[in-house]
């Protein structure tokens, strides 16, 4: 399957994927790796990352060893690999013929190794690469090495030693998400130069982002997917969530799982696989579930609650819309949910705790902005995006901004001067003049912030107490109280002003035409019959249905009506080993709707 000595990687990516030429940084990518230079990659989910090893795997003599994290995501990968005809095994624990995977990594019969980080460090494997040619190594997720950031996993800093042992083969890692103090880890773990690092871009233009104050969750949620056809994730934060809001989903009649880390592990490869075959399942998972999954058509991911970190946010948003169609996000918060994290900052090791409190402002900036979502999080990584983008909430509907300073002045002062331990039920009464047993009691309404907010303030205190939790101004008492945050003087002081994005009135419930989150044509019987095709050869074949082709491909084949095999293989997508697979089956399709 290798080429010759120079090789055409133009024609091993059309003959091989059926695409006509590269995207983003891919080809930049690939021309370090041809000449034995170590090189980190950041590119977005969806971008091509796999490419990137695939090509020169392929290009190169020897064998590509790719070190990636979870056994399922390595098979899932497998999989897709051997559609297109690329000879790819992994060696796992739970991979029953590993023996005879050695033999033939051993007689130079494979183009792509998987491998865990702990395996890959192990004596045993490493005496096994010896005995082998190595074309690459791939260091997938590569995040993982850095304790700096989001995902760190210590197996991967075993890594290094045992590329070291192998200095004339290049290193590739490889990650869709890493600010710039990971960046650096990175570089430095691995033993890559710094001119070695190539940013494609954080950019998923395809997703729109939309974050919503939570307020009844499980039936926003519900709401939402009246109107978001396919298959998607919804993000719960606890166990327990994740088994009560797919029940809720299942009884409005939309096939629905959940996922998480309670489940054995026949149940979640059970409930992994069914999601990965379906075209319209709703999953729903703790953070556990995600990384493994090689889905490209996700239509939309849902977190019920707060992402751990903007990386994690920007991560797990990041699975759907892989096949470049359009795809949503949407984030449901409340400010329990940054109680919650600044509580658990008090866990965090001394050496890490600014980083993680720098995480969780910037979590809080996306989610309070009246700005363009998109611009935040390119900016966090480090891009200096437009000011706008025209595909998130806030561009498509700009909310109202209200200066709440001297509002929060006022708020700030009752929950300093009633003690610091009532809820804001409590200090709204004082602030608003309304008296009862419990205020008189304790003397409350002989104090200075007595009614001195009016009518028209007073709809804005709970929304701008929300705020000030968020931003630290606020902070949660361990019985559901409120008291002044560490962030409350300079607001107090009059140093700082507060920006408050005025709620908006409450929506009507809507549903929107599935064209609006999908591109593919509605009421085409051809369209229609292809992807029946294709369903009828996946449950044969027992693959997923995009292994076979993705829809972008359904949608050119609809529109171009190829009656030969030769007509076929021009479309995008369309490889040499597919065509041969599946390709009569299809062009059949065509020419029995031509006959009609």
């Amino acid at each position: 399957m290798h080429a010759a000595a120079s090789p055409d990687l133009h024609e091993i990516l059309r003959r091989t994927f059926g695409y006509a030429g590269f995207r983003g940084q891919q080809e930049a990518v690939i021309g370090r790796v041809m000449r034995g230079e170590h090189t980190l990659a950041l590119m977005p989910t969806g971008a091509g990352k796999s490419l990137c090893y695939q090509i020169p795997a392929l290009a190169r003599a020897g064998t590509a060893i790719v070190i990636s994290p979870l056994i399922a995501l390595m098979h899932d990968q497998i999989r897709s690999a051997h559609a297109a005809g690329i000879r790819a095994a992994s060696m796992t624990s739970a991979d029953a013929d590993n023996a005879a995977t050695a033999g033939a990594l051993r007689s130079g019969e494979l183009d792509l190794l998987y491998v865990a980080p702990e395996r890959a460090s192990t004596e045993g494997f490493q005496n096994l690469l010896e005995r082998t040619r190595i074309a690459l190594f791939a260091i997938d997720e590569a995040h993982c090495v850095s304790e700096w950031g989001h995902d760190f996993r210590p197996d991967y800093r075993a890594l290094r030693p045992v590329l070291d042992r192998f200095p004339d083969v290049p290193r590739l890692a490889l990650t869709a998400t890493a600010d710039q103090a990971t960046r650096a880890d990175v570089l430095r773990q691995l033993g890559i130069p710094g001119d070695g690092l190539i940013v494609a871009g954080f950019d998923r233009p395809n997703i729109r982002y939309a974050i919503t104050l939570r307020n009844n969750g499980s039936r926003q949620i519900a709401d939402l997917l009246q109107r978001l056809p396919g298959a998607g994730i919804v993000y719960a934060p606890s166990r327990k969530q994740t088994e009560d809001l797919a029940a809720q989903i299942a009884r409005t009649g939309r096939e629905a799982g959940f996922y998480h880390a309670g489940l054995d592990p026949q149940r979640r490869a059970a409930v992994q696989a069914q999601f990965v075959a379906s075209e319209n399942m709703v999953m729903v998972a703790t953070i556990a579930f995600g990384m493994g999954i090689d889905k490209p058509d996700v239509r939309f991911v849902i977190h019920a609650g707060l992402p751990k970190s903007i990386e994690a946010y920007y991560q797990e948003t990041g699975r759907a819309g892989r096949d470049g169609d359009p795809a949503e996000a949407h984030l449901f918060w409340g400010a329990s949910d940054f109680s919650l994290a600044r509580q658990r900052l008090g866990d965090v090791e001394p050496e890490r705790l600014a980083g993680e409190q720098t995480r969780l402002n910037s979590l809080a900036a996306l989610v309070e902005t009246a700005d363009c979502r998109r611009a935040i999080l390119l900016r966090h990584f480090g891009e200096d995006p437009p000011a706008t983008c025209g595909n998130c909430d806030n561009c498509l509907d700009p909310p109202k901004i209200v200066e709440a300073g001297e509002l929060a002045r006022k708020l700030l002062s009752a929950v300093y001067r009633t003690g610091q331990s009532y809820g804001i039920g409590h200090v709204e009464k004082v602030l608003t003049g309304q008296s009862d047993e419990r205020i008189t009691a304790r003397g409350h309404d002989a104090l200075s912030v007595f009614g001195i907010v009016d009518t028209a303030e007073a709809a804005l205190l709970r929304p701008l107490a929300r705020t000030l939790l968020a931003r630290g101004m606020l902070a949660a008492t361990e019985h559901g109280g409120l008291m002044l945050g560490p962030e409350a003087r300079p607001v107090l002081k009059g140093e700082q002003t507060v920006a408050l994005v005025e709620p908006p009135p409450r929506a009507r419930r809507t549903r929107r035409s599935r064209g609006d989150t999908a591109p593919n044509p509605v009421g085409n019987p051809l369209f229609e019959a292809l992807r029946d095709k294709r369903k009828a050869l996946a449950s044969e074949h027992g693959i997923p249905a995009y292994i076979i082709f993705h829809d972008s491909v359904l949608r050119d084949m609809a529109h171009r009506c190829p009656e030969t095999l030769g007509e076929l293989g021009t479309i995008p997508g369309v490889g040499a080993k597919k065509l041969e697979t599946w390709g009569a089956d299809f062009v059949a399709v065509v020419r029995e709707h031509l006959k009609a």
